[in-house]
């Protein structure tokens, strides 16, 4: 048993959401490096490398090929169109109209189950020494908890019940950005809000809003680099690490998906596998070459299945 004291450095995963027009991209343009998968198309007004993203192959494809570089951060920008993505393809490789014709929510869950992967994906690039910024966009979402007798609105990712919760577990830090209002009372008592044009990030939780600091942050700080560089400092890249593998949009990886259990089964049987392992638990170099050269392997899968039978 290998057993690790004290705190560990390592790069950020990072979610920050917020209102319209606070300056998401532009925050995130100042971590370290940047290099921005730019799936909505929203950067054109910054000084940034960038690789314009329009489909899910392309998305996964892209998260793979940048842990070779040198680049220090990440940006995804942003994380509903991302979603929008995934259920895009989703709809294609099911032959599907819409999202509902799965059932009901079955196509909101599968389409989670595809957020789960591609966050697995960028946790690739944690490992490889590289921050992770994730931006989303914020919708005002009615909730009515169990302990509480009346409703009441607060911020949310924008994103579906589904995934939502997936991408807020992932995060180290999950970093709301406003601007900062006060409420004034006139002589006739109607309130009316006041300023604006401060700009603030919060991070913690509160009933009007989702966030969360895993590195002590004061609740609120000013919406300025100079208040989280400090969380940021270059970390040495591990001395070994397995070549990241491309786990998102891929036809092989559809091709493994489909013939799931009889694969995973055949690799058990032949002593590549321990029982409860998938292929995706594979040694590197084996993940590779599965990855690879699927259809290979769905073959001999299949016909290890029938002589069995047999």
């Amino acid at each position: 048993m290998n057993i690790i004291k004290g705190k560990q450095q390592r790069p950020q995963r990072v979610v920050i959401y917020g209102v319209e027009s606070v300056g998401k991209s532009t925050f995130a343009a100042q971590f370290p490096k940047p290099l921005f998968l730019d799936i909505e198309g929203g950067t054109a007004h910054l000084d940034v490398d960038r690789v314009a993203v329009d489909s899910w192959k392309q998305l996964g494809e892209c998260i793979a090929e940048v842990g070779k570089t040198d680049y220090g951060t990440v940006v995804i920008d942003s994380a509903d169109w991302a979603e929008r993505l995934a259920v895009e393809d989703l709809l294609a490789a099911n032959k599907k109209q819409s999202v509902e014709d799965f059932g009901f929510g079955k196509g909101w869950v599968m389409a989670a189950e595809k957020i789960s992967r591609f966050l697995g994906a960028l946790d690739r690039l944690i490992e490889g020494g590289k921050n992770v910024v994730v931006i989303a966009h914020s919708k005002v979402q009615r909730t009515e908890p169990p302990d509480i007798l009346a409703a009441y609105d607060r911020y949310e990712l924008k994103l579906s019940k589904q995934s939502s919760p997936l991408v807020k577990e992932w995060a180290d830090e999950l970093w709301f950005f406003r601007f900062k209002t006060k409420s004034v009372t006139n002589d006739g008592g109607k309130a009316k809000g006041i300023g604006g044009k401060e700009r603030v990030i919060y991070t913690t939780h509160s009933a009007a809003y989702d966030a969360k600091t895993r590195s002590g942050l004061p609740d609120e700080i000013p919406m300025e680099w100079s208040a989280v560089a400090h969380l940021f400092q270059p970390v040495a890249k591990p001395k070994t690490s397995a070549p990241p593998v491309e786990i998102i949009g891929r036809e092989s990886v559809a091709a493994l998906e489909d013939n799931e259990e009889i694969v995973n089964a055949f690799l058990v049987a032949n002593g590549s596998l321990t029982e409860g392992q998938t292929w995706r638990d594979a040694a590197p170099k084996l993940r590779q070459q599965i990855v690879a050269r699927p259809e290979a392997l769905v073959a001999k899968a299949k016909a290890a299945q029938m002589e069995v039978a047999a």
